[in-house]
């Protein structure tokens, strides 16, 4: 047997345990990343490198820096300053949270905004005693959204540009804001679909229960000065974050090691407020994604996709296939992973059928930035599964409708954008 084909049957057991949780998810994902070694598709010194993944670190610092803003009560006032500008209506807060996740996004780490906004969005839910369940999946989402909306939304769009390089075709390069000609259609219309129909999906918990739950880390302290401190480390971070002046998880580290330094939170809080499951499940994934790439799975996909569609396929079925295969494999790859992988295979598809290559990289992109209907295909999704409590099959029921709209708006905006067989 071949290690593509051991690597698909593994994908299919770890998707029946994950939309089953007949174990919990956490432990699938662990015990994925021990099947990878023990079928020889991951090397054993690299089994458990997942747990010092940067996005892993990344996770730690920003769920330590989110309590501090807890435990000092700086959450709670933000979150009172929100509810007076948008109201306490489900429907204004859930348009106010996507709206500035969406924007924020557009320019910093889809994944930095998430893990910044969801202690914000906590302390919001409390003050207007609203369940918290029905907020902190839209702003994952929405995080998600506006990542297609610029060139460094998410770092992974920068890989069609690398591709046309490598491709020889420079000059047909994307432009920082070219993304936004399909992804602003695609936010709006991610928030009116949550708004209308998403919402709807999401559990909804008795609201008084969840108030009860999230003042197990509410305010410790009310002191000013410590507030002050708390928004400084907060604001240093994001800004730190929207530079680059360093990497990501360093931010979150240094944030979170300052906030115990100045006593926004003891030692013994920052520890607690890690959610672990969050850590192991996205870690565990790793080693599979990892695979997924080395065994040549994906590519096995991908290629067979190819050969279903034939020698002269519509613009209209290059997209929705396109779409399709993307969507599937980022549910379960990063988005970074499956970008990288097909990337090169849409150039060589527009190529073999005389197509425009930006149209056909532009539906990989889109679509494997759709990673909604699974907690781990994407960093933002996978952050806020413990704060929202919610199960796998959540992202299923509520994620699985946003990837069908994203599809639809695709199918219509990407070929009139950027044609698939432009007039010479």
């Amino acid at each position: 047997m071949t290690p593509a084909i051991k690597c698909l049957i593994l994908l299919a057991v770890v998707s029946i345990l994950f939309v089953t949780e007949f174990i919990p998810l956490a432990m699938t994902a662990v015990m994925a990343a021990i099947a990878c070694s023990a079928l020889g598709l991951v090397p054993h010194n690299q089994i458990f490198l997942g747990l010092a993944d940067s996005t892993v670190v990344l996770f730690g610092g920003m769920f330590v820096v989110g309590a501090a803003m807890f435990y000092t009560g700086l959450a709670q006032k933000i979150g009172g300053g929100v509810v007076k500008l948008f109201g306490t209506s489900e429907n204004s807060l859930m348009i106010g949270i996507m709206v500035i996740a969406a924007l924020m996004s557009a320019f910093l780490s889809n994944t930095g905004t998430t893990a910044c906004l969801i202690p914000v969005v906590m302390g919001i839910c409390s003050t207007a005693k609203l369940s918290s369940s029905r907020q902190l999946m839209p702003l994952a989402f929405a995080a998600g959204l506006g990542g297609t909306i610029t060139l460094i939304g998410t770092p992974p769009n920068i890989l069609a540009n690398v591709a046309l390089k490598a491709a020889g075709l420079e000059h047909l390069q994307f432009g920082f804001f070219e993304y936004a000609y399909i992804g602003v259609p695609i936010t709006i219309a991610g928030i009116i679909y949550m708004m209308f129909v998403g919402k709807y999906l999401l559990p909804n918990e008795n609201a008084e229960e969840v108030v009860e739950v999230e003042q197990e880390i509410d305010a410790t302290s009310t002191s000013q000065s410590k507030q002050i401190i708390c928004g400084i480390i907060m604001v240093g971070v994001i800004g730190s974050m929207a530079t680059g002046i360093v990497p990501l998880e360093l931010a979150a580290v240094v944030g979170a090691v300052l906030c115990v330094l100045t006593g926004c939170l003891t030692e013994k809080q920052a520890y607690n407020s890690i959610d672990w499951v969050t850590i192991f499940l996205f870690a565990g994934m790793i080693p599979v994604a990892t695979a997924m790439n080395t065994s040549g799975a994906g590519k096995l996909i991908a290629e067979a996709v190819v050969k279903m569609l034939g020698g002269s396929p519509s613009p209209y079925v290059v997209t929705a296939a396109l779409f399709i295969l993307a969507v599937i494999l980022t549910q379960f790859m990063s988005n970074t992973a499956s970008k990288a992988l097909l990337c090169p295979v849409g150039i060589a598809l527009s190529t073999q059928i005389g197509a425009s290559p930006k149209a056909v990289l532009m539906a990989i992109l889109i679509a494997s930035s759709c990673a909604f209907a699974s907690p781990v295909g994407t960093p933002p999704n996978t952050l806020v599964l413990g704060p929202g409590k919610y199960k796998f099959m959540d992202y299923v029921k509520c994620g699985t409708g946003l990837v069908f709209v994203c599809l639809m708006v695709s199918i219509f905006v990407i070929p009139v954008v950027w044609p698939f067989f432009p007039a010479s």
